[in-house]
């Protein structure tokens, strides 16, 4: 027998029933971007390998460690997307969205590509509901963005271990100054030749580090929000009393920094307490310069990256139950050759109806196709033999408490759209 192929390492497929809580999640989470002027935007999975390196960072484990990167027919050096950030923002530019009315907003889904240790909640692909919003630098535009995020998982999804960690990152102005001082800090520390080397690039990522021995060392380290020059600071002050009157409920968290270096003032964090050592759900924040990076002008920018798949684990970490998993709510069963052109062009009615109908095929037997309707969670059964093409019948049983009755061809759909609410 010819062994059967396997789902790559590190991927793993969405199927019945788990796949109906999967588009449920990717529905509420991209809700709030839809209610919210933001328009719908997909790029290709692979881009220039340039695009990253300088969106991104070098510094960045994304880019040095964690990249899907080769070489095409053609010699160029292509990325399957490792963050959804840098390929919206090229695709922004490239169709002139900076030089009509600004902020452009946008929301996008899709699979990103990282090559990681797998583990649960870490995945090599993983899909992502996104948003980005430039041409504006108000601080009340930072707050709609955490909104969003705290409006599908708390509200929409109903998860209520869901915590929104908020910090400022400073600006090119303020944030040099701290980071010698943390520099300085930092080379006082009892730091393996990994975290020295980390610290020397980009300091701010060990504070980041969650490992024990390290965050001991820490309990001193100097920390942004004290060294924020006067601008940043009036920023990040609007930005959290805009938070207070949206009612979004977050923590300020003055050691939060996030794995990519284009953050600069607001960046936040969705953490879920039930999921373990990967409990980040998602996050985003601000990242003004960045677009004059990857060759657009000076305007500023803020969006999110949301996980489809961590927020699939918070939601059965809480036990919530978002969808029905069963896939049909009518199962017909035609009894006889001739009555399977009588069934087919009922499930056609039913389903134009919006109903969600099935039909057992091969000639089953009764009892096996009862069995089949069963195992698809189908609320009704639709059994049609001789007798009912003779008199235009069907015999409808309910599936939950066991009766049956016999109702006309004609009155089925209005029948069940009744009894389906």
């Amino acid at each position: 027998m010819t062994e059967l192929f396997k789902a790559p390492k590190g991927t793993y497929d969405v199927t019945p029933p788990f796949s109906a809580l999967w588009l449920a999640v990717r529905d509420a989470l991209s809700t709030p971007p839809r209610n919210s002027g933001y328009g719908y935007i997909e790029t290709p999975i692979f881009e220039d390998t340039a695009l990253f390196v300088r969106g991104v960072g070098e510094s960045t484990d994304v880019v040095s460690k964690e990249m899907y990167t080769f070489e095409d027919k053609g010699g160029r050096s292509l990325t399957l997307k490792p963050e959804g950030t840098a390929g919206v923002l090229r695709a922004m530019l490239e169709s002139r969205m900076d030089r009509g009315a600004l902020p452009a907003k946008v929301w996008y889904t899709g699979p990103h590509f990282r090559y990681e240790q797998p583990q649960s909640g870490r995945y090599r692909q993983h899909t992502q509901v996104g948003v980005e919003s430039i041409g504006s630098s108000d601080p009340a535009l930072d707050a709609e963005v955490i909104w969003m995020a705290h409006h599908a998982q708390r509200n929409i999804l109903g998860l209520k271990q869901v915590r929104i960690l908020v910090n400022s990152l400073g600006c090119k102005e303020c944030r040099p100054g701290y980071r010698k001082t943390l520099v300085d800090f930092l080379s006082k520390c009892d730091l393996d030749e990994t975290t020295r080397a980390r610290a020397e690039i980009n300091p701010l990522r060990v504070l980041d580090d969650k490992r024990d021995a390290v965050q001991d060392q820490l309990k001193d380290a100097p920390l942004m929000p004290d060294h924020l020059c006067a601008a940043c600071s009036e920023h990040h002050e609007k930005v959290l009393g805009y938070l207070d009157v949206l009612g979004v409920k977050y923590e300020k968290a003055p050691r939060l920094v996030r794995g990519l270096d284009y953050y600069v003032r607001t960046t936040f964090e969705c953490v879920h307490d039930g999921l373990g050592a990967q409990s980040a759900i998602g996050g985003g924040g601000r990242y003004d310069g960045l677009i004059e990076t990857l060759g657009g002008p000076a305007i500023g920018g803020v969006g999110f990256g949301l996980g489809v798949d961590r927020t699939c684990l918070a939601v059965q970490a809480e036990g919530l139950k978002l969808v029905d998993e069963s896939s049909t709510d009518v199962f017909l069963i035609p009894v006889g050759q001739e009555a399977i052109t009588k069934v087919v062009g009922i499930a056609g009615d039913i389903r134009s109806a919006g109903i969600n109908a099935d039909i057992t095929y091969d000639g089953r037997s009764i009892k096996a196709a009862m069995k089949s309707a069963d195992r698809r969670g189908a609320k009704f059964a639709l059994i049609i033999g001789e007798d009912e093409i003779a008199n235009s019948t069907a015999v409808v049983k309910n599936l939950v408490d066991g009766s049956q009755e016999s109702l006309a061809v004609e009155s089925l759909v209005s029948v069940l759209l009744d009894r389906l609410k």
